[in-house]
Formats: C-alpha cells, structure tokens, sequence
C-alpha cells in the first residue's frame, strides 16, 4: 500500500473515530428576490440545477459538478453565486442528523361499543377497551365524526400510497418527494423495509374503516399524504420544504422524527425551517395556522430530556409522549416542561403494541416509540378540527390543555399548578380524550391574540460553584400584553464544564415547578447553552406577575457560569370570555391537594414578604442571587429547635452550648460536606471545599472522607480527594484520546513505511554497485556472490 494511500485512510479513520464531521453537500439554499424565473436564471448561469421554492424567497439548488459529500464548503462555487447581484444570501446545506422515533431495540362512565371488520380491530387495545382505559375516540365516531374534511400529512420516509388500506383516502397534493424532487412518496424498498416507517405512522391517522383490511384509523374519513424526506440528506432546506407543503390545503402535519435521542445532542430547527414554522403558524390554513404535531422522543434509556430538542421544545408544536396499555412511563419515554399531552402506545416486553399498516401491503401489530403516539394524536386533532374548521393552532393546543384525562396515568411527578389543573412532565396534561375534544370544539370560540412579553435578567455573569445551586429571583411587576400564561420560555446562556452535570428549574409566582432541565449522564459537552429557549406549559392559565425563580444546579466538580437569561412569556391580554362555562369539563386532580396548597401557601407568604420588604417604589423587574450548598444530611425537627435560643421568622439566630448553626437551623452534628468551627461567640457549621465529603477545614488538603468518583489521598500531612478518572482518558477527552492514539499508530505505520521504501531503495542501489564494480573486474564468482546476497534481501553495511 502506498504510503499517500495510507495517509488518506488515516485521516478518514481519524475523522470518523474523532466523533461526526458536518458533511457539506452539494445543495445550496439561496435567497433571491424577484420570484422563481429569477431563481431558476442564476440557477442556470451559475452551474446550479434549479430543484423547488423552500420558503418565502428562499429556494433550493443542486451544483451538479461539486461533490455530494465533503467535510470542507466549496468557497469557489459559493463566492460566485453571493457575487450575483441578484442573490440577497446563500446557505450550502448540511446533513443533520434525523432518527425516526419508533424502531426501538432495548439495551368513562360512557362507552360506545362498536364492531368493525377490519382484520385487526380486536388488537386496537388502545381505541376499543373502553372503561376510561381508551382514547375515547368511539363515542367521537358515534356523533358522525371521522376527520371528514381535513387533511393530515405524514414527514418521514415515504408513504405507499397504493396500500389497500390507505389507497382511497390518499390525497396527493399532501404528498411530495423531497428526496428526489418529485410528486410520488412512495418508499425506497430495500431488503430491512427500512423505510416502513411512514407507512405506519400514516395507518394510523386514516386507515380505512371496515373495510376488511387491517386495521382502521383514529380518523379514517381524513386525508392522508406523505412527504418523503427522511430517506436521504436531512439539511436545513429540506426540513424547511416539507413544513412548507401546500399549507392552504394541508390541515395538520405529523413528525415522529428528530436529533438524536442519545443523551448527548442539544439540537433544533435551522434558519430555514423556523421560517417555515412561523409562515406556518402565521399563513397556514388561510390565516387559521397548520398544526403541527410532534413526538417527543425515544431516549429515556440514555437519560434524555427532550428540552434539549428544539421541535418538541417549540411553541408552534404540539408535544405528545407516550404512555403503556397500563398507564406507566415507557423505558423509552423522555420527561420534559414541553409536553402537552400523551397517547397509548408500546411499553416493555409483554406489553402491547399499536396496529397499523405496513409496507409491502401488509398490516403490523408492533408499531412502537412515541413515533406511534404522535400519529394517533393527530388524527385525534382531525376530529376535533372536522367539529370546528375554524380552530387555529392555539385553539387546538388549548383544547388539548383542558380536556386531557390524568386518570389511570401512574408517575410521581403529578401536581397540580396554579390555576388548578394537573400536569406532569412525563404525560403532559394527561391522555388525548378525542370525545371531550370534539364537544369543546363544538361550542369553542377563538383564544383571544397572542402576545408576547421579554424580562431579562440584569447583571449576569455569575458563577455557579460546583456541588452547589444559583438561585436567582426576578420580579416581573409589569408585562405589556400578557396577563394569562400559554408558553413560557427561559432563554438561558451559560458556560459549563460537562453539561449533563446541570439542572434547571424555574417556579411561577403561583408555586408552580417546571424542570426545564435534568441531569444527562451521557452529555459531557463542554459548550454549554447559547440562548437555548428552555420551554414550559406548566404554567397554562397563570398570571405572569411575581415574583419567578430559576435554580441552577451543578452536580459537577468544576464551577460553571451563568451568562445571562431572560423570561419570555406568551400568552393573552384577557381570558376566555366563557372560561367558567368550560372548565366544566376540568378532571379531577390525582396528587395529595394537602402537600400542594402547603406548597403554594410557603410560596406565597415568601412572595408577599418580598413585595412587602421591597414597598414597591419601582416598575419592572428585580433579581436576587442566592447560592447555596444542599444538604447530604436533614435534622430531624427535634434537632432543628431544641438547640435554639433565640429564633426570628422561623429561623434559629443563636444555638446554645455545644449545637452548631447551620442553614437558620441548630444541629448537634453538622451535616456531610461541612464541618465545625467554634470561637468565644459562635459555633456554625461551615461548607467544606467542594471535593471533599467529610473534613476537618476549608482546603482541599484537609478532606477527611471522599465523593464515590474519588479516591483518598495523603501525603506530608495533606489529605485530598483526587478524581480517579482525572486524566487525560476521562469520559469528555475520550474523542481526542482515541484520535491521538489512532493518529500515533497511523505515523508508526507511515515511519515503518518510509523506512521499509528507504532500505528497499539502499539495498537496491548498494547491490547494483556491487555489481557494476565485480562486472568491470571479470571476476565471475564474485559475481555469483552478488546475486546470492541480493536474493537474500540485500547487503549489511558490513559486506
């Protein structure tokens, strides 16, 4: 192998084991004013094959002669087509990473009963259980209402529209080839039918009803397309032409699909597809705005929060997860603020599964993921829509938010928030009702407007040290626009040493507590977060004004810091006119309403006690800072008071003889990770330094006992707890070992090489001296000689 060859596979190697490359490809967004004839002109005079209008002025070109995938831009190519006059900006696109979110490998009172004679309907344990244990969604048929009317489209892989089961409700102008830029979904077949995934998804909403055939779909009288985009190059101008498809005709488009669900990826929609989200949201449905639905995610083995993906994260999407046949979290389901609300689906093994059509004509009893409960949501919002065409988008989400059922859902995180209502991070507001749904739909009127208000947070820049939490407090007195609360959003940037160490919570003046974000074991990302809008639904209904604060906890052994955040608040200047008339249908809360009104009632006596130390002598907003240390260890009550002698507000001011105050509080034994320090006036217990469990100073040479990641170490005197994996191997630098290792062994191979080529070359000239020099000489068993040692691999320097 030559040694250019050897080179070339090194660098291959290096960048495929050093982690994934941003592939540029050989497409090109490009924005050009003056509509697609002017497109198409700088298309063709700059090399480029004119492919489809993306968004607004923005369309999509392919460069025939650059390469399909390539770690570096192509400068020439992009320098002449921004040159161009007529060219406001040019994006060469970028591969995403997109995975389909099914596919998993494991490391009331009332009730319709209908018979159907699709071959599967007795397995659809989701739709026809009945007992409170289903969706509901037979009482919505039995009141005339199929999804008649209104169009659903699937964003995956393809949709095999001759499907039998699919065939008479397949509407092509809600399909579209995206991959080959065509009119025809239909999937690229292959020998793992790896592209079935869209075909199950689309069984779902619209599968024909007694048919015979299969199964049938929670809307069966809708229309469905498929927009194929899934299987090949995901870049930014391909996600954004598929939310884009036909929005006058296409009602609701359903995405179960997303950045990967590994624990690690914090990710979102680019430039273009926000645009396409917001044309949507704004234009869509003729002003009403297109409903776009989208799954959760699958990483709840990798310890995932889907916070961290920016889709689900949205405001403009309605969030679904998943729940088992009997009310648990799945394995794979991921716990977040964004989730609205949930639908049935697979579970862990013994569980069932959902039904649905599959390729090749054939029917399939093992859809999985919440890539299977996305679908069924949707086609539960087709009925709601078929009942009033006239829903907008946040219509849809608010009737979701009041009709959803907690019951039969089992999690520990229920609470009920401010105004009343039940939510949970792993199921949203509960399970989709699609009868409850479609009689609010019924007698619905419009939410009033939209507005948007911003409170940041001034003076950032703060520290927050490790094995500890940054408290802070922002007091919004005024927010122009918003009175009642739909989304809140905390767009946060910080700084951080490993990312999964962190966790955010935010809590609303009425004491309701949002996990924006929890701990990833898997994320050892040391970019942080730049201006990521952390999102929340918890707070629907609640008034805006108070006092908010946000906790940042670092679990990790390394300080990070707080760059800045702000509060972004959406919601409406007055509430719905007939808000008492609907919130009849408001279900009764699962939690201990006792633990949750002591909650609310602490909150609240600490919000006053703010406003009234404050006397309100401003407008605006105000931010208090606190860090504190947790406790390892609680005192019981007997401990917290018998050693007071004297208290204020509840908090001890002075211990007596031999307690030690801690936190307001009076201890006999101070806690783990502090120690004790006495003098003639007081005696407290002081926070040891971080790497310490136990010690006897503040040094980090006077530690005592250890965290589990380390070992203990003494030396001269000095006690410390050293991190066993701080070296150059650990978990964050594993890419860059594994590059330095391999990019070691690719020079040992090139020095070997060379050598080998240098000797090979001595060798051979050293004999052909030899032999020119007996030649001359006539000497023929000299000769002989020669080619004896040159046979045998040449001469040594002392021949």
């Amino acid at each position: 192998m030559c040694p250019q060859r050897i080179f070339g596979l090194a660098i291959v190697a290096l960048v495929t084991l050093g982690g994934r490359v941003a592939a540029y490809t050989n497409q090109w967004a490009v924005h050009v004013e003056g509509g697609s004839e002017v497109a198409r002109q700088v298309a063709g005079e700059h090399g480029f094959q004119y492919l489809d209008k993306i968004v607004d002025d923005w369309y999509h070109m392919v460069h025939t002669t650059v390469v399909k995938r390539s770690t570096e831009p192509h400068v020439g190519v992009h320098q002449r087509l921004v040159g161009d006059r007529r060219v406001r900006r040019a994006v060469q696109q970028r591969v995403k990473s997109r995975t389909k979110r099914d596919q998993i490998i494991k490391r009331g009172p009332s009730y319709v009963h209908m018979i159907l004679d699709d071959e599967r309907w007795p397995q659809m344990w989701y739709l026809n259980r009945g007992n409170g244990l289903d969706m509901n969604v037979q009482e919505a048929w039995a009141e005339g209402i199929t999804g008649n009317g209104v169009v659903v489209t699937i964003l995956d892989d393809g949709l095999e529209k001759d499907h039998p089961d699919l065939s008479n409700n397949y509407d092509p102008q809600a399909s579209y080839d995206v991959n080959n830029h065509d009119e025809d979904p239909m999937p690229r077949y292959d020998l793992l039918d790896s592209n079935r995934h869209g075909t199950r998804c689309a069984g779902e909403v619209a599968a024909t009803a007694n048919n015979s055939i299969c199964a049938v779909g929670v809307a069966f009288g809708a229309g469905i397309g498929g927009v194929r985009m899934l299987d090949g190059d995901v870049t930014d101008a391909v996600e954004a032409r598929s939310l884009s498809l036909n929005p006058q005709h296409i009602d609701i488009y359903s995405a179960s699909w997303g950045p990967d669900d590994d624990g690690k990826t914090v990710d979102g929609p680019g430039e273009l597809a926000t645009r396409a989200f917001i044309e949507g949201i704004t234009k869509g449905r003729n002003g009403k705005g297109s409903i776009f639905v989208w799954a959760s995610g699958n990483g709840g083995r990798d310890h995932d929060n889907c916070n961290c993906d920016g889709y689900t994260n949205s405001i403009w999407t309605l969030s679904i997860s998943s729940a088992t046949e009997n009310g648990q979290v799945p394995w794979y389901s991921e716990a977040c603020s964004s989730t609205l609300a949930t639908t049935y689906s697979s579970g862990s093994t013994g569980e069932k599964q959902v039904v649905t059509t599959d390729l090749h004509q054939h029917c399939t009893s093992s859809h999985t993921g919440t890539s299977a409960s996305a679908p069924l949501a949707a086609g539960i919002c087709a009925l709601a829509l078929e009942a009033n065409k006239e829903l907008t988008w946040r219509d849809m989400q608010h009737i979701v938010v009041r009709t959803a059922k907690p019951a039969n859902l089992k999690s520990p995180d229920w609470v009920t928030n401010g105004v009343g209502r039940n939510v949970s991070h792993s199921f949203g507001y509960g399970l989709m009702d699609a009868a409850a749904m479609v009689r609010l739909a019924r007698r619905w009127r419009t939410v009033p407007e939209q507005h948007k208000c911003e409170v940041s947070a001034p003076h950032m820049g703060r520290p927050i040290p490790p094995k500890s939490q940054l408290t802070l407090e922002l007091h919004v007195k005024e927010c122009s626009g918003v009175n009642f609360l739909e989304h809140v959003q905390a767009k946060v940037s910080l700084m951080a040493s490993r990312r999964g160490d962190l966790q955010i919570q935010l809590t609303s003046p009425q004491g309701t507590k949002s996990t924006l974000l929890a701990k990833r074991p898997h994320d050892v990302s040391k970019t942080g977060f730049n201006q990521w809008p952390f999102m929340s639904v918890h707070t629907w209904g609640e008034r805006p004004h108070g006092t908010w604060k946000l906790e940042i906890h670092n679990e990790g052994r390394y300080q990070d810091t707080l760059e800045e955040y702000k509060l972004v608040f959406y919601g409406t200047e007055t509430s719905l006119e007939f808000d008492d008339y609907l919130d009849r249908d408001k279900p009764g809360p699962p939690v201990n309403q006792q633990e949750v009104t002591q909650d609310n009632t602490a909150i609240g006596a600490r919000h006053n006690a703010v406003e009234a130390e404050n006397g309100d002598p401003w407008t605006g907003s105000q931010q208090v800072e606190r860090v504190s240390h947790p406790e390892v260890q609680r005192p019981t009550t007997e401990n917290q008071t018998s050693g007071c002698s004297s208290m204020d507000a509840g908090r001890c001011l002075e211990c007596k003889p031999n307690w030690y105050h801690h936190n307001g509080l009076c201890v006999l034994d101070c806690p783990a990770e502090t120690y004790r320090v006495s003098d003639e006036t007081k005696s407290v217990c002081t926070p040891c330094h971080y790497s310490c469990l136990a010690c006897s100073g503040p040094s980090d040479t006077e530690c005592t006992a250890c965290h589990e990641d380390s070992q203990f170490f003494s030396s001269f005197g000095d006690s410390q707890c050293v991190l066993r994996d701080l070296n150059w191997t650990m978990e964050s630098t594993v890419w860059f070992y594994r590059m330095t290792i391999l990019f070691a062994v690719n020079i040992a191979v090139l020095t070997v090489a060379a050598i080998y080529t240098a000797v090979s070359w001595y060798s051979r000239k050293k004999g052909a001296y030899a032999y020119s020099k007996v030649s001359y000489s006539g000497n023929g068993s000299a000769y002989k000689e020669v080619v004896r040692l040159q046979e045998n691999g040449g001469f040594s320097d002392s021949e």
